[in-house]
């Protein structure tokens, strides 16, 4: 039995919404763009959504809509996927790296005030792997230090804060990303940036679109870029909206099967804090010995992955900002393994799995 770490999900809708689309011969800044980013914004419970062609695109896009220059510095994790900091790289701001807390996965927020200079002007607290971080302490260190938030939500659609606040409309601006492993997709590479602000989103839906003003079509009041989301790609995406809610129940049965078969005191498993919802983007375990369970589960052809084996503070492109060792961070990124997790994943299949690592344990 093959059994694979995700699988995308594909419908007669999903054909029959490529298919409306090709037919339409309407292909970018159609009816099935406003759509999804109508639906999208519903969803996330915030007033603004701009879809983008990926989630790294929704990252630039925000980071300048929210006024981040050279020079500035924004406090990131380093425990994260490198997208997270590249968007800096290439305007100029400079990444500064804090741990995250052991059990969560996500920014530890003592290190983030530890961080903050009178440089800082943003901070991006990544819900990683489908955990939600805990917000109201870094709102309110954001509101002391008068920075801006930058959610980057590109794992975590539909996470839950505190039982009432979905991510994508806690901070100032959030980021979505819809590659094909995601939650859910639409089909390719894919974003979408939520924010409450109109300014924002008027700005963003305008360097999204070459820097114009909407209504405007040979007029570029900003230097934009073409970042836009064809309208095929936004119709699959509204069609996996609709599903996204049952497909995250889902992930959270086998998430609790996994746990309850995972009994191991070598194993660490995932948590969820007492005020998240986890959607379980990855069911990420630790091991010291990772990699040879991941050799052995691979000859048993189970799929597995590493998110992420190098640190964005050690990552070639980044060192020129690495301000020293993050031993928490590197402590994580030798041990992680992500286990398979879709929703098309059978509760028979996470069993299997379960009993091939627990045969390796012994």
């Amino acid at each position: 039995m093959k059994i694979n770490i995700t699988e995308m999900f594909v419908d007669d809708e999903i054909r029959d919404a490529a298919l409306r689309v090709l037919d339409s011969k309407r292909f970018v800044k159609g009816p099935e763009g406003k759509t999804f980013e109508e639906k999208f914004a519903g969803f996330c419970e915030a007033r603004y959504a701009v879809a983008t062609n990926s989630g790294t695109s929704a990252l630039h896009v925000a980071l300048l809509t929210l006024g981040i220059k050279k020079g500035d510095e924004v406090i990131i994790p380093s425990h994260t996927f490198v997208a997270t900091a590249s968007p800096l790289l290439h305007i100029g701001a400079i990444p500064v790296f804090a741990e995250v807390d052991e059990k969560t996965y996500t920014l530890d927020v003592d290190d983030v005030k530890r961080n903050i200079t009178k440089k800082t002007r943003a901070i991006i607290p990544v819900h990683l792997y489908g955990h939600p971080c805990d917000m109201d302490p870094l709102k309110d260190l954001a509101e002391d230090h008068d920075v801006r938030i930058l959610e980057d939500a590109c794992q975590a659609h539909g996470a839950i804060y505190k039982g009432k606040e979905k991510v994508g409309g806690i901070g100032d601006m959030a980021c979505f990303s819809f590659f094909p492993s995601k939650n859910m997709t639409v089909a390719g590479d894919g974003g979408m940036i939520t924010t409450n602000d109109e300014d924002y989103a008027v700005t963003a839906r305008a360097l999204v679109d070459q820097g114009r003003l909407e209504g405007k079509k040979y007029e570029h009041d900003l230097a934009g870029f073409n970042y836009r989301m064809s309208e095929l790609l936004a119709a699959i995406g509204s069609v996996q909206l609709k599903h996204l809610p049952d497909w995250i129940e889902k992930r959270r049965q086998h998430a609790s099967l996994y746990t309850r078969l995972l009994t191991d005191e070598d194993v660490i498993l995932p948590i969820e804090a007492e005020w998240a919802k986890h959607v379980y983007h990855l069911f990420v375990i630790r091991h010291k010995k990772r990699d040879d369970l991941q050799k052995y589960l691979k000859d048993k052809d189970i799929g597995t992955g590493i998110h992420y084996p190098v640190p964005v503070h050690l990552q070639p492109s980044i060192k020129p900002y690495n301000r020293g060792p993050m031993p928490v961070t590197e402590k994580i990124a030798k041990e992680v393994l992500s286990l398979p997790l879709s929703p098309s994943l059978t509760s028979e299949q996470v069993e299997v799995v379960c009993q091939y690592i627990m045969e390796w344990l012994k």
